[in-house]
């Protein structure tokens, strides 16, 4: 079987060298493949300046059919290379993406969203009787229709958006600034994307350690975030001038460090761990008196991992909801141990419970 080449970019066509990796060996791809914009000539500003638009060679097709054939071929490499619970990525914009959505289909991928990255700041839509271009779709997809186990950190993705579930439009800003690579003053890649969209996706779809390929690398934005977060990737890149940038971005990458990567988990994944184990355990003993976090409310723990206070008893959710006359209360967060003067909250004998038992 040949190695796979992790943390490396590879210089080369990216389908033939997908087809040589080993079948089933990633985890997530990530593709941003030639728009097929097809620009006619320059495109001006009203004052007639210059537009640096994509006009690259190697966006250039002699066809819409011959696009459909490097789409078809591209995406069976890759499906190729997917694990069976791994899901691919793809963007886009209204040129080429809903010809790579067919093919997705055709080729039986199953789509899990279609992403709106609505861009903060645009580029205008210079002497067109047509809307600004303000956004980028990307296609999420999993291997096949009914796949299963595939990655996505719901959680994480709440908690990033101030606990309110993650919606499929994205507002955020195109590459620009600092982050954007230049050469001689001029933007060294024409469609480098913002490491903040790649944040976003690799939180939402990878877990620690995960293997993200990227068979259209650029100058490695893909690699960059992929380093940072803790994740192997492999860069797949037929032109040499972008491969060199993309190494020495790279470099300048520091790896988080394991203890800041850990990211709010599913709850589905978390083992219940009921009270009465952390009383039986002795991390609390009976009797020990819990308190809220201003001291206003107390109760005592009885043998059974049960609470009484004045006027009730039982569990810590009952009894905290109780006290403060609502409806519901989640005990493990409400409820504090007195530790020489300082109140901690109980919540921490569970995790430690978890990561005793291997539960997380």
């Amino acid at each position: 079987m040949q190695e796979l080449p992790v943390n490396r970019i590879v210089q080369g066509d990216s389908i033939s060298i997908m087809e040589g990796l080993p079948a089933g060996s990633v985890d997530m791809i990530f593709a941003d493949p030639p728009y097929n914009l097809q620009l006619k000539g320059e495109l001006k500003r009203p004052n007639d300046s210059v537009v640096d638009a994509v006009t690259d060679e190697w966006d250039q097709f002699d066809s819409a059919e011959d696009y459909d054939a490097f789409t078809r071929a591209w995406l069976t490499a890759a499906r190729r290379a997917l694990k069976d619970d791994g899901t691919l990525w793809v963007i886009g914009s209204y040129h080429n993406i809903y010809r790579i959505g067919a093919v997705l289909q055709d080729l039986g991928f199953w789509i899990l969203n279609d992403v709106v990255w609505r861009k903060a700041n645009p580029m205008p839509n210079f002497r067109g009787r047509r809307l600004t271009n303000a956004h980028e779709t990307l296609i999420w997809c999993a291997k096949a229709e009914g796949a299963k186990g595939y990655t996505f950190n719901y959680e994480a993705l709440k908690a990033l958006n101030d606990d309110l579930q993650m919606r499929s439009d994205w507002l955020l800003p195109i590459c620009s600034g600092g982050e954007r690579l230049k050469v001689n003053g001029k933007k060294a890649h024409s469609t480098q994307k913002p490491e903040a969209l790649l944040y976003r996706i690799l939180l939402t779809a990878t877990k620690d350690n995960d293997l993200v390929l990227d068979p259209f690398f650029g100058t490695g934005t893909t690699g960059a975030v992929a380093k940072k977060l803790g994740r192997r990737f492999i860069g797949i890149e037929r032109e040499g001038r972008y491969c060199r940038l993309a190494q020495a971005r790279i470099s300048r990458v520091r790896t988080l460090p394991p203890e800041d990567r850990v990211i709010t988990p599913p709850k589905r994944q978390e083992q219940r761990i009921p009270f009465g184990m952390v009383v039986e355990r002795g991390l609390i003993e009976p009797g020990t008196h819990l308190f809220d976090p201003s001291r206003r409310h107390s109760a005592k723990v009885r043998p059974d991992g049960s609470l009484v206070c004045a006027d009730a008893t039982g569990s810590i959710h009952k009894i905290g909801a109780h006290v403060q006359r609502a409806s519901s209360c989640n005990g493990w967060v409400y409820w504090h141990v007195d530790v020489e003067g300082n109140l901690k909250p109980i919540d921490m004998f569970r995790q430690q419970i978890r990561e005793e038992i291997g539960a997380i």
